[in-house]
């Protein structure tokens, strides 16, 4: 994985991310239907895909905190996942040309 690839994800991440701060955000709009995020891997990069979620008909918000937290959670570590990968890359670079010089 290269950083380009890295940094596709924390910008899919950053999607899924703003997805899910609008579901929370609504939580007490009635009638509020939320979207879902899914993230792809497409080998040379990550992407975010984002459809409303299916309508049950409620009168009340459709927002579930017990899915929308957790996302969260996952998110979170996706991001910290990809920082770190570019982080070592970087190090790796930063040797190889300490080596070079």
């Amino acid at each position: 994985m290269n950083i380009s690839n890295n940094v596709s994800s924390i910008q899919a991440h950053q999607t899924f991310l703003n997805t899910n701060a609008n579901n929370i955000a609504n939580v007490n709009s009635d009638g509020f239907i939320p979207s879902d995020t899914k993230l792809k891997d497409n080998k040379s990069s990550v992407t975010a895909n984002t459809v409303k979620a299916d309508n049950s008909g409620s009168t009340q918000s459709q927002t579930s905190l017990a899915k929308e937290i957790p996302d969260q959670i996952s998110i979170q570590a996706g991001v910290s996942a990809n920082v770190e990968a570019i982080k070592t890359q970087n190090d790796i670079l930063g040797s190889l040309l300490d080596i070079k010089a």
